[in-house]
């Protein structure tokens, strides 16, 4: 009878803290466990000389690992090029220091797929790293992974320097128009029939084909697995989305960092879409696009899926840039529920707390818990809602002089409609943010029984409260510099208490519109209230 030793991933093992007064139940996550076997990728003929191509030997590292029923498969120091890898059960693909796996820029390499991006089922790019139903999966060590994006992402010229944009233009590709680039004649004509980044009708085989190059892969894409772990690694330079877990179950992010350039076209950090029992821990975020992002498929596929992200756990993270620091949307229509975030800081992100969706999306966010966040030169709203959200980042609509959407006009509430309720925040901090916050719901389906307590916000502009109901505010402090310190626009059922706000501004509360039921302090003047009957 053969006998197996099993070794754990060292996950700093115990997550007990993080369940500690959690306001739901979740089932507790513990690490993956595999078997004491070793492997290294030179036991496979691969070579750490930046050259070599090692798609081969990570295949027959990967394969004979399990067959052996799994264990270790060591990448030593070296810089490992290679085309994509993918890992099956119980194996733990793991990065010794100074160990950089580099993915070739060679389209070529990376087959069409059939998977789910942006919430819609479609095609990409083979990602650099993937799984399917992988039990039992690892990345782990002291290592970095970089996935060549820039030779897949487009270029907007208002990103970047002239020196740079120059040197990306001369490299070669096409231009759409004098301020957007395109790696080549296949990658702009994908942007040419899609929406969102998914190509939209009925392609042939052969029209896949031609808009392959527009088909950037998300760098780690791992779909129906269960108990994953992240651990330690760098991962950087995604072709878009760096790190995607999708209807996974049992997930671990745990120390790792996640970094893309500020320019990079939908270069997020973690979209975690449709999985279930997740810890993102102890890491760092420096991206494109979204940070720590939560989804549920989009429209009616999403809401016909019915997977909805849930218990999942964020807990001492920082983001430096970003659109947004936390996130929520804006495909999330398969839920949201049974969140925590707690002890983040947000570091010149544009918004610091985003959620994002519109007309069409469905699906309900609720029982979200924030608490003890901290932020700093956010480029426009420390909390935001945006239910009008048209795929612009905050800081761009901001750049193109977008106006806020507020509508009087109902539409019929149907299942297209999304909503969000049942919202906790409490302990933010928030200095030098553009405005204080922005709650813009949806006439028919206003935001609901959102919750700010222990609030502390210096801005150029106050809080704007729009189609929202039930909107509670205890101990919050606005420093606002211009305007209003908060204004109320077709808001019911509002409870303000213990605020406070600049002394010497002339006006504190505008009150807009269709309000109702709107309770103030008796602290706040009433010369200082503008709009109340």
């Amino acid at each position: 009878m053969l006998i197996f030793s099993y070794a754990t991933i060292d996950a700093k093992n115990s997550y007990d803290y993080l369940y500690a007064n959690l306001p739901f139940s979740m089932p507790k996550v513990e690490a993956p466990v595999f078997k004491n076997n070793t492997v290294s990728i030179s036991d496979f003929g691969g070579l750490g000389d930046g050259y070599t191509l090692n798609t081969e030997a990570f295949k027959k590292a990967v394969s004979a690992l399990f067959q052996k029923g799994g264990g270790q498969l060591t990448v030593p120091a070296g810089v490992w090029f290679t085309g994509p890898i993918e890992l099956m059960s119980n194996v733990n693909l793991h990065l010794e220091k100074g160990a950089l796996i580099l993915f070739s820029p060679d389209f070529n390499l990376y087959p069409l797929v059939n998977t789910i991006f942006e919430g819609l089922e479609t095609r990409r790019c083979q990602s650099p790293i993937s799984a399917r139903n992988a039990v039992n999966i690892a990345i782990t060590g002291e290592g970095s992974i970089n996935g060549s994006g820039e030779a897949w992402r487009p270029l907007k010229k208002v990103k970047v320097t002239d020196n740079y944009w120059k040197k990306v233009v001369n490299s070669g590709g096409v231009l759409k128009d004098p301020t957007y680039w395109f790696p080549s004649k296949s990658s702009l004509k994908g942007e040419s029939i899609s929406d969102q980044n998914v190509p939209r009708g009925k392609l042939s085989d052969s029209a896949w084909i031609e808009v392959r190059d527009f088909l950037r892969p998300a760098m780690i894409n791992f779909i129906e697995c269960k108990n994953v772990l992240l651990e330690g690694v760098l991962f950087e330079n995604s072709p878009s989305w760096n790190i995607h877990p999708l209807m996974c179950t049992n997930v671990i992010i745990d120390h790792i960092a996640v970094r893309n350039p500020s320019y990079a076209q939908n270069g997020d950090g973690i979209d975690v879409e449709s999985s279930k029992n997740v810890l993102i821990i102890n890491s760092s975020f420096d991206v494109g696009d979204d940070a720590i992002c939560i989804k549920s498929g989009k429209d009616e596929e999403g809401r016909r899926r019915a997977r909805p992200a849930e218990n999942i756990l964020v807990d001492n993270c920082k983001v430096f840039k970003g659109h947004g620091g936390f996130v929520v949307g804006s495909e999330m229509s398969g839920g949201v529920r049974n969140i925590s975030v707690s002890n983040c800081q947000f570091l010149g992100t544009d918004v610091g707390l985003r959620f994002k969706s519109n007309r069409g999306r469905g699906g309900l966010v609720e029982n979200i818990y924030i608490r003890d966040i901290y932020m700093f030169d956010i480029v426009t709203d420390s909390f935001l809602f945006d239910l009008y959200y048209g795929g612009k980042s905050a800081s761009e609509s901001l750049d193109d002089r977008d106006t806020s959407a507020v509508e009087v006009k109902k539409t019929p509430v149907t299942k297209e409609t999304p909503s969000f309720r049942n919202i906790y925040v409490t302990n933010i901090v928030s200095r030098n943010a553009r405005r204080a916050m922005f709650f813009n719901g949806l006439p028919e389906m206003n935001i609901s029984n959102i919750n700010v307590e222990n609030a502390i916000i210096s801005s150029q502009y106050g809080a704007v409260i729009c189609e929202s109901d039930g909107i509670k505010f205890r101990n919050v402090h606005i420093m606002q510099q211009t305007g209003a310190a908060l204004t109320l626009q077709n808001v019911k059922n509002f409870d303000l208490k213990d605020f406070t706000y600049p002394e010497n501004r002339s006006e504190v509360v505008k009150i807009i519109g269709k309000s109702q039921n709107i309770q103030l302090p008796a602290s706040i003047k009433k010369d200082k209230i503008v709009g109340m009957n």
